[in-house]
C-alpha cells in the first residue's frame, strides 16, 4: 500500500465526518484542518530516487489518493487536473480514490475520462442507510471502471443489496469508528453487510471494530492499536471460493436454549404441522423424513452461496419446510443469526447433521 496526498485539510460535509480522524490529528498539534493546501508531495508519482527510479512503484501495491481530504473536494478544482495529468502518465500504478463527494464526479473528470480509466478505482463512502441511498445510484451510473463501497464509520445498519445486486461494486469495507468520541458499532450491522456480499459474489473487508463495539450483547471499549487486528482475526472478512470463512470460529447454540428462543419468535412459534402433514409422516415415516431433511439440507443450504438463498425454503409442501422456518434453518441469513454457523462456507457434515437433528427435534416436539 502507498499514499498519496496531493492536498491537505478538508470541510465536513455529512454524519461520518464529525469525528474525522484528520480533523483529530491536526487539532492535536495546533493545526486547522479546515484550511486546504497543496502539498509538498503533490507531484509524487512523478519523483524519483537518486536511482532515477519513481519513488512510487506498482511493486509496492496500490496508490490510495488524498486520504487527508477528498480528491473531489471544490477547494481543489484548480489543482486537480495536474493529478489526473500524473494519474494518466502512471499507467503502471492502481490509483484508490475514496470519497464523500460521488455527486461532484463529473464535473470532477479529465476530458479524456470516456467511461473510466483501467487505473483508477473510485470508492463511495456510505456510513449510514440515507448516504447509501444517495451515493450509491450515483456510484452505479456513473462512467467508472471500477467501483468500490467503504462504510466507516459504519454508524447504522445499512441494506445495500439492491446495488451490489448491479454487478458493478467490486469490493466492500465495512469498521467501526475509533477515536475519544468514537460512536458504537453493533457487529450485527458488519454481519449484515457481509452477508448481502457473499449473497451478490462481492468480496467483503471487515476492516476494523472501532473504539466502541457491540457484539452478542456486550459492549467493547478496544484500544486503538488492536482495532484492526481484531477485525482481521475474527475471519470474518471474506473472499467468494476461497473458503476463507472456515477460519470463523462460533459455539453452537444450546439446543433448550435455542428452543426458548424459538418459542419466544412471533413468527417462528407461528409455524405448526397440519392434519395433512401428520398424516404425510404417519405414512412415510421418521427415517424418510429425515432423509428428505438431510437431501434438501445439503441442496439448498450447503453451498458457500445458495441459489436464491433466503428465498429458497417454501412456506408449506413439506413438513420439513415447515420445520425449517420454524427452527431458522431456512438460510443462511438465519443460520447465522440464530445458529452462529457463518454465512459464506460451505457447510460440512457436522453441520449439515446438525441441522438435521435440529429440524428432526421440531418435528418430533410437534407428534408429541
Amino acid at each position: 500500500m502507498q499514499i498519496w496526498n496531493p492536498w491537505h485539510g478538508c470541510h465536513k460535509i455529512s454524519p461520518g465526518c464529525a469525528n474525522c480522524y484528520v480533523y483529530r490529528r491536526d487539532e492535536s498539534i495546533g493545526k486547522d484542518a479546515s484550511v486546504v493546501s497543496k502539498t509538498g508531495d503533490y507531484d509524487l508519482p512523478l519523483k524519483k530516487n537518486r536511482q532515477k527510479e519513481h519513488k512510487l512503484t506498482a511493486a509496492d501495491g496500490i496508490v490510495f489518493t488524498c486520504m487527508t481530504s477528498d480528491f473531489f473536494l471544490d477547494t481543489a478544482d484548480d489543482w486537480r487536473q495536474g493529478c489526473w495529468d500524473m494519474i494518466r502518465q502512471r499507467q503502471d500504478l492502481r490509483f484508490h480514490i475514496i470519497t464523500k463527494r460521488i455527486d461532484r464526479f463529473m464535473q470532477c473528470i479529465p476530458p479524456d475520462w470516456g467511461d473510466g480509466w483501467e487505473n483508477v478505482t473510485i470508492c463511495s463512502t456510505c456510513e449510514n442507510q440515507d448516504r447509501t441511498d444517495y451515493r450509491l445510484p450515483l456510484l452505479l451510473e456513473l462512467p467508472i471502471k471500477h467501483r468500490e463501497v467503504i462504510c466507516e464509520p459504519m454508524l447504522e445498519e445499512i441494506h445495500m443489496e439492491r446495488y451490489l445486486a448491479s454487478g458493478k461494486i467490486e469490493h466492500v469495507v465495512c469498521g467501526g469508528e475509533s477515536g475519544e468520541h468514537a460512536r458504537l458499532c453493533d457487529f450485527r450491522w458488519i454481519q449484515e453487510v457481509r452477508r448481502e456480499c457473499i449473497r451478490n459474489g462481492v468480496p467483503f473487508t471487515f476492516k476494523q471494530t472501532g473504539a466502541v463495539f457491540l457484539k452478542d450483547g456486550k459492549l467493547y471499549h478496544i484500544d486503538r492499536k488492536i482495532q484492526m487486528q481484531q477485525a482481521k482475526r475474527s475471519g470474518y472478512s471474506y473472499v467468494p471460493g476461497t473458503g476463507s470463512a472456515d477460519a470463523i470460529r462460533y459455539q453452537l447454540p444450546n439446543r433448550a436454549v435455542l428452543f426458548d428462543r424459538l418459542r419466544g419468535s412471533q413468527f417462528r412459534s407461528r409455524f405448526h404441522l397440519s392434519d395433512q402433514d401428520r398424516a404425510y409422516i404417519a405414512e412415510k415415516g421418521l427415517d424418510t423424513i429425515r432423509r428428505h431433511a438431510q437431501e434438501f439440507v445439503a441442496k439448498r443450504l450447503s453451498a458457500e452461496n445458495p441459489d436464491h438463498d433466503g428465498k429458497q425454503t417454501p412456506m408449506k409442501g413439506h413438513p420439513v419446510f415447515l420445520a425449517q422456518h420454524a427452527t431458522a434453518c431456512c438460510c443462511r441469513g438465519c443460520l447465522e443469526k440464530w445458529h452462529h454457523i457463518p454465512a459464506g462456507k460451505v457447510l460440512d457434515q457436522e453441520e449439515q447433521n446438525y441441522i438435521v437433528d435440529v429440524l428432526m427435534d421440531w418435528i418430533s416436539r410437534q407428534l408429541g
